[in-house]
């Protein structure tokens, strides 16, 4: 990609540099990992000061899109998942509403002894065994979340079931339950080495837990869900709205 700006423009400098910047990453060799050019470069190439292009990268780097790494220079930024607390749907369709292709790294599912939480959730005894499914899922470039579910024993699944598809399609559509109600809960911790290995990260590297109690349309417990996803990959917003009234003062 040729870069040129318009010295004669009067559109600012930086804001030329920044918007062909943002062309430039798109390019799939820097978004697989390629460094920018220095700012010496870019200065010299744009004809403008260090300062200049210093401008627009800050500007990029402040939106999220480029990182500067100490002694290695400034990389795109890893592509990230943002998700609302009013929007959920299966990890399926919370990706593919965002454009992302899902991929799945590994899956297995088994009937096991429930953890003492999981038994109160479904307000059943340890002694009856529930359904675990766990899933190292993300992108095409890599993975970024580790699921761990538990469902409500009562769903009789198949000991050979194909959890390929989406999930809470499977539950409806297979098993007539119907996914209602998410309550969730956040929380942050050190990847440690078992989720180290299994998202690429290092075992200091901070993870997001999000931990998913969902609800039937009878207000049933359904499953159980833990989350355990890349710092660097996940963005968790919380959107709300004040409601006014003739008494409410302003």
């Amino acid at each position: 990609m040729e870069l040129f700006i318009d010295h004669s423009s009067a559109v600012p400098l930086h804001f030329q540099i920044e918007e062909l910047l943002r062309e430039l990453i798109r390019e799939e060799d820097y978004k697989k990992g390629k460094l920018l050019p220095t700012e010496v470069l870019l200065a010299e190439q744009f004809g403008t000061s260090r300062n200049t292009v210093r401008q627009a990268i800050n500007k990029l780097v402040s939106e999220g899109l480029l990182i500067r790494k100490k002694g290695v220079g400034t990389v795109v930024a890893p592509t990230r998942v943002y998700t609302k607390v009013t929007n959920w749907f299966s990890f399926t369709y919370e990706m593919k509403s965002r454009g992302l292709k899902v991929k799945t790294y590994e899956m297995k599912s088994d009937w096991v002894t429930p953890p003492i939480e999981v038994a109160s959730f479904f307000k059943i005894s340890q002694k009856i065994k529930v359904m675990k499914l766990e899933r190292l899922r993300g992108s095409e470039d890599y993975p970024f979340v580790y699921f761990v579910s538990y469902f409500n024993p009562k769903i009789q699944f198949d000991i050979d079931e194909d959890f390929s598809s989406p999930l809470y399609e499977i539950l409806d559509t297979k098993y007539g339950f119907k996914a209602r109600l998410s309550q969730e809960e956040l929380s942050a911790a050190s990847a440690g080495a078992f989720f180290a290995e299994k998202l690429k990260i290092k075992n200091e590297s901070p993870i997001l837990i999000r931990k998913r109690f969902v609800y039937d349309t009878n207000n049933q417990p359904l499953e159980y869900n833990n989350g355990f996803y890349r710092g660097d990959s996940f963005v968790y917003t919380l959107e709300s709205e004040r409601k006014f009234n003739e008494d409410s003062v302003q």
